[in-house]
């Protein structure tokens, strides 16, 4: 009783909801990176990246030029004048660009080298050190790795995958990095929700099955992230049946050494992305049919109904983008 007393008590400390703002651009969002409160840029269709240096009172959207056919499904950003973009998309369609002048000019750094291959995330751990993830190539799930800013990029022996084993570049989170080195990425397909984990960098892996749906080519996981070195949740489901609400999260308090189903109080339908709040201690989920919030990882409470793709979150802000140009931060209330 005393612990389910602490539990109503933190769900009481504080409300949520989202917030539209006019982004300036009706492109399906896939991917945002919160560097601050202030600066945040998101990335999605038709070559589109935009950012905003005022906490979204205003955003600037824009087209990477000779990009207009890529989807930009992954963005990194460093600063208000330096960002990363992955386009996702079958052979040289998949490319990672840079700008150092806050989108004034963009260098294409590295294109897929594998007809085959497919990117599904990037993510940056800092101004040198990058991590690209992506489908499997000649049986091997894709993982690039960089140590000079996404100049050059080093192709890394992962494990082999599955039959029908991939991975979904729906939010630019199903690659996850903490620690000084690790490394995780989720996957799904039918022959997938498996956890992909490197602790040095890339240089060796284990792979760890989750509770995760895989029944179809749509359904597995396609978020992970870490609230600490011990504490993880993965969310994915099957995202062409969203009111189907089974086997759509996990969660791992052994630094993923292993990962339980959801509990009951899991969130319902679809999820497209999670993310750990270190200023709220609390965790978000997102997808297709709503937004839920939990302090425990265990039980969750629905807030919003309405649909996004992805997370981001910087200094206490929080951040979401969806289809349609659609952005929105969080405010939070006593």
């Amino acid at each position: 009783m005393k612990f389910l007393a602490l539990l109503l008590l933190a769900h009481a400390a504080f409300a949520q909801t989202w917030l539209e703002q006019s982004s300036g651009t009706t492109a399906s969002l896939r991917a945002v990176s919160a560097v601050n409160a202030r600066v945040v840029w998101a990335s999605g269709a038709g070559g589109t990246w935009l950012r905003t240096i005022d906490s979204g009172a205003n955003w600037r959207a824009a087209t990477v030029p000779g990009a207009a056919d890529l989807d930009f499904r992954g963005v990194q950003a460093l600063n208000e004048n330096t960002a990363w973009l992955m386009s996702s998309g079958s052979g040289d369609k998949s490319r990672i660009y840079k700008t150092t002048d806050a989108g004034a000019t963009w260098k294409l750094l590295f294109t897929n080298p594998d007809p085959q291959g497919f990117f599904d995330a990037i993510a940056f751990r800092d101004a040198l050190h990058g991590v690209i993830a992506g489908d499997p190539v000649n049986g091997d799930l894709t993982i690039f790795t960089s140590d000079d800013g996404g100049s050059t990029w080093t192709r890394r022996h992962t494990l082999p995958a599955h039959p029908e084993e991939g991975a979904f570049a729906a939010s630019n989170s199903c690659l996850a990095l903490t620690g000084k080195r690790d490394i995780w990425f989720g996957t799904g397909g039918l022959g997938g929700a498996h956890i992909l984990h490197s602790a040095d960098g890339g240089a060796t892996w284990n792979i760890t099955p989750a509770p995760i749906r895989h029944d179809e080519a749509s359904a597995g996981i396609f978020s992970i992230a870490f609230a600490d070195a011990s504490h993880g949740i993965a969310v994915g489901g099957n995202y062409a049946k969203d009111g189907e609400t089974d086997q759509n999260l996990a969660v791992t308090s052994d630094g993923g050494r292993t990962w339980s189903a959801a509990p009951a109080a899991a969130p319902k339908g679809f999820r497209s992305a999670v993310l750990w709040l270190p200023a709220q201690k609390a965790w978000l989920a997102t997808g297709t049919s709503g937004s839920d919030i939990s302090t425990d990882g265990k039980s969750w409470r629905n807030f919003h109904a309405g649909s996004f793709n992805a997370l981001a979150t910087s200094q206490g802000s929080v951040w979401a983008v969806g289809a349609r140009g659609r952005v929105a931060t969080m405010k939070f209330s006593r």
